[in-house]
Parts: structure tokens; C-alpha cells; sequence
């Protein structure tokens, strides 16, 4: 039993150092609320990190909303190549089709051949 109890003791040091070690904060972009700073120089900072963070957002948000668009007009492109197949082969079908037709009318309205003995 001691054996057990020194490996879950072993295996739990990391998660305790890791709860004990000091955090460091992290500059996490995003908007901030600048009219709690002081001084100017402080606030026009703030200010000018707000919108160095929307610029790069709306630069990203174009580009995927771009990549986006090119991915719908190639696809439409496509559909536009199988749609234009597809009309080719129903006007075969259809002119097939009428064919048929025209050799069956022929036939019926043929007189009826005479056998030769």
C-alpha cells in the first residue's frame, strides 16, 4: 500500500506545481475600455491598440468572406459547365427522339409491301 500511495503522490506533484507556480498575465487582443486610464498617453495607447485589433479583424474577416466568394464562383462555374452538358444531351435526346417518331409515321403511312412468290 505505501508503493500506491507514493506513485498517486508522485503523479499528482506536477498537477501542484503547476497549481502553485505563478501566473504570468497574457496580453489577450481584443477591445478594451479605455476611458479608466489616466493619463493620455495611456488612453491614446488603448485607443490605438482598439483599432490596430478591429483593423486585423476586418482584414481577416474580408479575406475569409473573399475566399468565400471565389470558392461560390467556381462552383457556379462548374454548374454552369453541367448544366450546359446536360442541355446538349437532351437536345440529342430530344432530336433522337423525334427521329423515332418520324420513322414509325413512315412506316404506318407506307403501303403495305406485296410478296413476290
Amino acid at each position: 500500500m505505501p508503493r500506491r500511495t507514493a506513485a498517486v503522490c508522485f503523479a499528482m506533484l506536477p498537477l501542484v506545481a503547476l497549481a502553485l507556480a505563478p501566473v504570468r498575465a497574457q496580453d489577450v487582443p481584443g477591445i478594451e475600455i479605455c476611458t479608466v486610464e489616466k493619463t493620455m498617453e495611456r488612453r491614446t495607447s488603448c485607443l490605438q491598440s482598439n483599432v490596430d485589433f478591429l483593423q486585423k479583424t476586418v482584414t481577416k474577416l474580408n479575406l475569409d468572406h473573399q475566399q468565400k466568394l471565389d470558392a461560390a464562383n467556381r462552383q457556379i462555374d462548374a454548374l454552369k459547365v453541367t448544366l450546359a452538358g446536360l442541355q446538349k444531351t437532351l437536345g440529342d435526346l430530344q432530336a433522337a427522339q423525334a427521329k423515332t417518331a418520324e420513322d414509325v409515321k413512315k412506316k404506318q403511312d407506307a403501303p403495305p409491301a406485296k410478296d413476290a412468290k
